[in-house]
């Protein structure tokens, strides 16, 4: 099985944010990526609006109900519990409900991280989000919630009735080319989730060195996101190239 792509755009919308005007444009980028092959398009919105803002949640639910884009996944990755703030975020769950993506990946990241590094700890938190996933699964949206590779958290978020995970892969290109142990336990979890009935999703610091290693390992594997790489090598290559490269790494990974 060939994993699928999803681009996550948040980079796209960080260059913009760095001066006030509308370029790039978060839209015409998810546009070139999807021309080029990508099968999905990703964004996590944040309370802080540091990249993606509600509104170009917006503008790409707007674009990807397009008949032309009815094969394209919309995956919107955050902090359930992230509520509306004074500077227009109108809270995590409120945008989910308003755009209706195809997938709502639960992520539980502090505000004030960087960036998403650690998945659920579900042994505190599944009686509070188990009416969350409910509520998104009634509305026909594919819950995935962001794990570490642990068989005991696994196993909750299966109790907890979510549709998919998306394994944190940060230690594993963190340990790639000198630690095959890290990837490993990853296999191994992604198995252990399949025979739960759990699908497999990926991502976090996947890149054009690691991607088909990873793949290869995990058979079951449904779909990476990747952003941060894939953009920073688009400065270089340009969207069409890269994402094309991204793909021959999963299509390399998939025939193995």
């Amino acid at each position: 099985m060939t994993a699928k792509l999803s681009v996550n755009l948040n980079k796209v919308a960080l260059i913009r944010n760095s001066r006030d005007t509308t370029m790039p444009s978060v839209v015409e980028a998810a546009k070139t990526v999807i021309a080029a092959g990508a099968q999905g398009i990703t964004v996590h919105p944040r309370p802080d609006m540091r990249h993606i803002r509600p509104q170009d949640v917006r503008d790409l639910a707007a674009l990807l109900s397009r008949d032309e884009y009815a094969d394209i996944e919309f995956n919107i990755e955050g902090n359930p519990y992230a509520g509306p703030e004074h500077n227009g975020f109108p809270g995590f769950m409120a945008l989910v409900d308003e755009v209706g993506p195809h997938q709502c990946t639960l992520v539980p990241d502090d505000p004030t991280q960087l960036t998403s590094d650690h998945g659920w700890n579900l042994t505190g938190e599944s009686n509070r989000l188990r009416p969350i996933v409910a509520q998104l699964q009634d509305q026909g949206i594919r819950v995935s919630a962001f794990m570490d590779p642990v068989h005991a958290q696994i196993e909750l978020a299966a109790h907890l009735g979510v549709d998919r995970i998306e394994l944190y892969t940060g230690p594993y290109a963190e340990a790639f080319g000198h630690d095959d142990s890290v990837l490993a336990r990853f296999a191994d979890s992604a198995a252990f989730a399949g025979a739960l009935g759990l699908g497999i999703n990926a991502g976090h610091d996947l890149n054009l060195d690691n991607l088909s290693s990873f793949c290869a390992a995990i058979p079951n594997l449904d779909e990476v996101s990747i952003g941060h790489a894939l953009v920073s090598d688009a400065l270089w290559m340009g969207f069409d190239t890269t994402v094309k490269k991204y793909l021959q790494q999963l299509s390399i990974a998939g025939d193995d």
